[in-house]
């Protein structure tokens, strides 16, 4: 989309915040979409039974998540957003900002490597995804961008060098989830992975010699 498009749609209205009570509801939602996910994967999500599981009416639950696919990218948002509160309080241990991003990573690989049906639903979901579920993606997206920042630790604002570096870390660890999942990829090969596009960070370090 180029800039006088963007210049010339108008903004849509925000969505009013929720409730407490709609909040809730929609925890509820989102674990009961985790563990029917985590017991037989993508297909084991029916909306009908999360309605039911959940206790809520179906066209409730349509209202808060349009379609699976919404619900199962909000799933994997909830999802990281634990992940990443979990890494805040056990940050990484290595000095190294590269070695820091790499422990991070597999240490959030193998939160999902314990849930392979979780994982493989939530990747499914992202696959699939189309534009009407975009704002879920772009969070997605946001989140694991997030992590990889905070354990960088920088001082200041990352340079377009460095964004430009976690956009490509983080392709590759989707990459690495979606390849391990289909059984192409070994733990160990993933591993491998993950610290070789790692070393990007330190070369796209402001001080880095050139």
């Amino acid at each position: 989309m180029t800039t006088e498009s963007k210049a010339a749609k108008p903004a849509l209205p925000a969505s009013p915040p929720l409730t407490e009570r709609q909040e809730a509801r929609r925890r509820r939602i989102l674990h009961t979409s985790a563990k029917l996910a985590s017991r037989g994967g993508f297909d084991a999500v029916q909306m009908r039974e999360v309605a039911e599981s959940s206790g809520v009416a179906l066209g409730t639950l349509y209202r808060y998540f349009p379609s699976k696919v919404h619900l199962l990218v909000a799933t994997m948002q909830d999802q990281l957003q634990h992940m990443h509160e979990t890494l805040r309080k056990r940050p990484p241990s290595e000095q190294d900002p590269g070695a820091r991003v790499a422990q991070t990573l597999m240490r959030a690989f193998r939160a999902l490597q314990r849930e392979p049906h979780l994982a493989d639903a939530m990747v499914r979901a992202l696959t699939f995804a189309d534009r009407s579920v975009s704002p879920e993606v772009d969070t997605v997206s946001r989140l694991t961008t997030a992590i990889i920042l905070d354990a960088m630790g920088l001082d200041g604002p990352a340079t377009p060098e460095q964004l430009s570096a976690v956009r490509v870390i983080e392709h590759t660890w989707h990459s690495a989830l979606i390849t391990w999942l289909s059984g192409r990829a070994s733990i160990a090969q993933v591993k491998i992975d993950i610290e070789t596009v790692c070393r990007l960070i330190e070369v796209t370090a402001p001080d880095h010699s050139r």
